[in-house]
């Protein structure tokens, strides 16, 4: 053992890509550890039609969280990893990215205004929309892009752990009844904002990155190169966020508390893949960079062990399923069950969506890229609206997980395609 430790971190770039992979895990674990703490109390105290209405209110939201994010956590990843050692030019990434956020964050409140004040679905629940728009506030103030670009992703760690736990007490303390659902996106919007202030004051101490204006065309530039990731980010949307988004127009808030239900048990168990995806990132775009064959190699082991991993995962939770939905509800959900049966296979495409959109990203084919959104897009409109209007629940997760595995496929092809392409570019004769 001592000597398979040796061997992992056996160069300073292998210690840092293991530190920071378990600073992600050890964050993960917190991110899953405190929501299911707090998760089956809540569906509890607020009953299934509240915390529904929470649901849709956070699947709301999240289109501004697509719209400030704008890809930013891939493309200036990418831009800070690679000029790291550049102080000055540091300095201008963070500098034109938190100004298109700030933007960007000012334009998604105006919008949401006029969203909210334009429909009686939305109006009747008005300050729960505004509560839970908090979260993009936070979000947009807590640049986990560089750190992720810096490889220093301790400190992502420390500052959500804290933030969290705080803020996941604090539910415990004064969420006590069906009248106090109004508290839930206040504490949890904090819990981003604080996290957020705090990791701004780090970013000037410990690394010396002080905000400073860009020019215009400066600022235009990092514009310009997350647009395809940002509308390739809008396009998952439209078949992740805004499946749940129609079932709520189409059915009711009891609907759609079943299937956050069941969702967020499956986003659980795949989102354990995550911290490899999110580690790996920053060092495959590196690898690239300095040598295709070992990026491609990287590649395949990743998957294999993927494949290996997700498999096990969706068997093990099968077989406990009556558990965990009695765990979380406090009853034997025949509804939620059925549900979950069949999302779980979601689970098994959930870290391949990552390692081949990011490969793809990496490798700078955002035609193939686009394609595969595309494709995904409009089938996904073909399929999922007609199968809620006839089906509900059932027909909407039958009909998503056969776009996800259509998708899955889809971007392998192309990465498959894209790397034989460049194979055979560097095999040409001179």
């Amino acid at each position: 053992m001592k000597e398979f430790l040796k061997k992992l971190i056996s160069t300073p770039e292998k210690k840092d890509l293991v530190e920071n992979f378990f600073s992600l895990s050890v964050l993960q674990a917190a991110n899953y550890i405190l929501p299911l703490v707090t998760f089956p109390y809540l569906v509890r105290v607020l009953g299934v039609e509240k915390f529904g209405l929470l649901a849709f209110a956070t699947a709301t939201i999240a289109y501004f969280n697509i719209i400030t994010d704008y890809g930013f956590n891939l493309t200036a990843t990418r831009e800070i990893s690679i000029h790291r050692e550049n102080k000055a030019k540091i300095v201008e990434i963070f500098s034109s990215v938190m100004t298109i956020k700030l933007f960007l964050m000012f334009l998604s409140l105006v919008l949401l205004s006029i969203l909210v004040f334009s429909f009686e679905k939305f109006s009747k629940d008005w300050v729960i929309y505004f509560l839970t728009f908090g979260a993009v506030i936070g979000q947009v103030l807590f640049p986990v892009w560089f750190f992720q670009g810096m490889e220093q992703m301790k400190y992502i760690t420390y500052l959500n752990i804290l933030a969290k736990s705080i803020f996941t007490v604090a539910i415990f303390i004064f969420v006590q009844d069906k009248k106090d659902y109004y508290i839930v996106p206040i504490l949890t919007s904090l819990g981003f904002i604080v996290a957020g202030i705090w990791s701004l004051r780090i970013i000037k101490k410990a690394f010396g990155v002080r905000f400073t204006w860009q020019k215009v065309q400066t600022a235009k530039y990092y514009l310009k190169e997350g647009w395809h990731v940002f509308i390739s980010r809008y396009y998952v949307s439209l078949y992740t966020t805004t499946n749940i988004f129609l079932l709520g127009v189409f059915t009711n808030n009891i609907a759609v508390g079943y299937y956050s239900i069941a969702e967020k048990i499956v986003v659980a168990i795949g989102g354990l893949f995550e911290p490899v995806n999110q580690t790996i990132y920053p060092y495959l775009s590196r690898k690239y960079n300095e040598n295709f064959n070992q990026f491609v190699q990287h590649i395949k082991k990743i998957g294999f062990i993927f494949i290996g991993i997700s498999s096990s995962f969706v068997l093990i939770a099968e077989i406990f399923r009556d558990k965990i939905t009695y765990l979380i509800t406090g009853e034997y959900s025949v509804e939620i069950n059925a549900i979950l049966s069949i999302f779980l296979i979601r689970v098994l495409t959930y870290p391949f969506g990552p390692l081949f959109s990011n490969s793809l990203i990496i490798m700078r084919r955002k035609k193939e890229f686009l394609k595969v959104m595309n494709y995904t897009v409009l089938l996904d409109f073909l399929i999922v609206p007609p199968s809620i209007y006839f089906f509900d629940v059932i027909g909407l997760v039958a009909s998503f997980i056969t776009v996800l595995l259509i998708h899955t496929g889809l971007l392998y092809y192309y990465l498959n395609l894209s790397i034989k392409q460049q194979v055979q570019y560097y095999d040409k004769p001179i």
